[in-house]
Order: structure tokens, then C-alpha cells, then sequence
């Protein structure tokens, strides 16, 4: 029996690694028609059994002949499909507006299964990009996780080229997005722009560096969430915070407490500004007044305590 193509084998080898850390019951695979995604069912498939799930955006004109077409190649791999059609509305742009249809409509079809996404370490840099240009804090710069229920990302680690090689190998025809090239998007400049010319400057790895920084980072935020949930536990009473307990943790182990104290009141769209305010009620307090957040939360601090008052 031959050996597969190398490209083909650390694609495959890359799904198998993911998969033994969780052994889920049932495994999808989000297949837009791209290398990345078509590579990835192809492996999955050799793997274990599989569904591909592609959704249709209905954003450019031939789009379901694109999806269908992609569901040809999943027939022709033994690989049962679905074609999820989604309206793409709301704020944010259409990239963003985008995002959240296909999410959504992942997560409804899979019906509980794993679903394998085909981000690979070239995404995973323009991730760590685009949060260091948001300017928002450790977890906008730890990237993506591999393993994220439902959610899995095998090919993190290996870059776009190994999976354009493996679709070569198999013989499977990537759809090229226009989108991709459209230098209206942010990331397609920091891919077709930024990148390289960093690439050029810094002599190469610079993708495989943020990747590895990326990875730092969460093992960090990891480890500053173990231990925000120790502080939270002792200083939680029936749904306040005693400050003397929050008082001698360091700011930021502090900010984390509140961070999740005040998503679990309900405070939407929590920001570094609102988190550090927050924080002024226990580590400069001079008696002031509560702090405003949004959705018409406020945190107070009254007797010893930190309560959030609902709208």
C-alpha cells in the first residue's frame, strides 16, 4: 500500500490528534469549497465518519451553484452533505454579519456533533493581528482554540500551503472566494498586505510566531482564569462581592472576578474601560458613586460589598 502524499498525511495526522483528545459521538466538517475546509473533510473522512455542512451566504450571485458544487465533492469523497442557506443581517459589517449567520446555523445543524473548522496557522496569525490592532487585552490576542465545544480546529498548527498541497494530491478543486481578495475587508489586507510584507522584514516565521504567541497567551489566561475562579468562589455571596476579599489580589486577577460577576448579572458588551471602573469601587474607593454600564446595569459599592443593580 502506498504511502499517502506528505501533505495529505499531516492533514490527516493533524484531525486524529484533535479527535483522540475528545472522542465525540458524531463529527461535522464546515465546508465553504476552500483548500483549507476541502482538505480537511477529505481527511476527516479517511479518519472517521463525517458530515459536511455548507453553508450558502447567498451573498454573491451563483452562490448555491458554488454550494452545490462543493456538495459534489464531498459525494465524490463517500461524504454525505447538507447545504445550509442564511441571511446575512445585523451590525457590524458584513464580515461580522457574516460570522454569526454561519455560526449559528453550524451549531443548530450539527445538533450537538463536533464541528471541524478548517482555520489553519496562516488564520490563526491574522487573528493575533487584528487584536493587537483592537487594542483589547490578552484574550483578543490569544487567538483561536483547538478545541472549543462544538467547535474543533485541527489544522491550527500547519499552514494554507499544506492544504492547497493536499487538495493537489487528491485531486480536489478548491473554490477561490472573491471575498478573499476584496481589499475592502480588513483581513484580506492584513493576508495580502500586512503579512507578507512583515514576512519580508522580520526574514520569514513571523506567522508561526504569532501562532506560538497565540498559544502562550492562552496557557496564561488559563491559568489567571483557574485562579479568578478561586478568588470568585470566596468572595461570591449571594450574588454580591465582599471586597475585603477581592481587596489584596492584584488588579488584574481582580478584573477577571468582575469581569465574570458582571457577565453573569447580565451586562452585555463589557469593555477594559468598564472592568477598570469597576475595579475603582475596590481599589481606590473614595466613596464614590456607582459605575455605569451597559444595558443600565450599575455597579455600586455600599457596606463592605459590591452589588450590580439590574435596569
Amino acid at each position: 500500500m502506498s504511502r499517502p502524499d506528505p501533505a495529505v498525511a499531516d492533514v490527516r495526522r493533524a484531525v486524529r490528534a484533535l479527535l483522540s483528545r475528545v472522542e465525540p459521538d458524531r463529527v461535522a466538517v464546515a465546508v465553504s469549497g476552500g483548500a483549507d475546509s476541502l482538505a480537511l473533510a477529505a481527511a476527516a473522512a479517511h479518519v472517521c465518519p463525517v458530515e459536511a455542512l455548507i453553508v450558502d451566504h447567498g451573498l454573491q450571485a451563483g452562490s448555491a451553484r458554488v454550494a452545490a458544487r462543493v456538495a459534489e465533492q464531498m459525494a465524490a469523497l463517500d461524504v454525505p452533505a447538507r447545504v445550509l442557506t442564511v441571511t446575512v443581517s445585523g451590525s457590524g459589517g458584513i464580515e461580522a454579519a457574516a460570522r454569526r449567520a454561519r455560526y449559528a446555523a453550524l451549531r443548530e445543524a450539527a445538533d450537538g456533533a463536533l464541528v471541524l473548522l478548517g482555520h489553519t496557522r496562516d488564520d490563526q496569525a491574522e487573528t493575533v493581528l487584528l487584536g493587537l490592532g483592537r487594542g483589547s487585552g490578552p484574550r483578543s490576542i490569544a487567538g483561536m482554540r483547538a478545541l472549543d465545544p462544538p467547535w474543533g480546529r485541527p489544522l491550527l498548527d500547519l499552514p494554507r500551503a499544506t492544504t492547497a498541497a493536499a487538495c493537489a494530491a487528491l485531486g480536489l478543486t478548491p473554490w477561490h472566494d472573491p471575498h478573499n481578495a476584496d481589499p475592502r475587508f480588513t483581513r484580506v489586507r492584513l493576508r495580502t498586505e500586512v503579512l507578507p510584507l512583515m514576512e519580508e522584514v522580520l526574514q520569514g516565521g513571523v506567522a508561526a510566531a504569532l501562532a506560538r504567541t497565540a498559544a502562550q497567551l492562552r496557557e496564561d489566561l488559563a491559568a489567571l482564569d483557574d485562579l479568578a475562579a478561586d478568588l470568585l468562589a470566596r468572595a461570591g455571596d449571594d450574588g454580591d462581592l465582599v471586597v475585603s476579599e477581592l481587596t489584596p489580589a492584584p488588579p488584574a486577577l481582580r478584573r477577571r472576578v468582575l469581569r465574570t460577576w458582571l457577565l453573569r448579572a447580565g451586562v452585555p458588551e463589557l469593555t477594559d474601560a468598564h472592568l477598570r471602573a469597576c475595579d475603582g469601587l475596590v481599589g481606590d474607593w473614595r466613596g464614590q458613586r456607582g459605575v455605569a454600564l451597559p444595558g443600565g446595569f450599575v455597579a455600586r459599592r455600599a457596606h463592605g460589598r459590591l452589588t450590580c443593580d439590574a435596569p
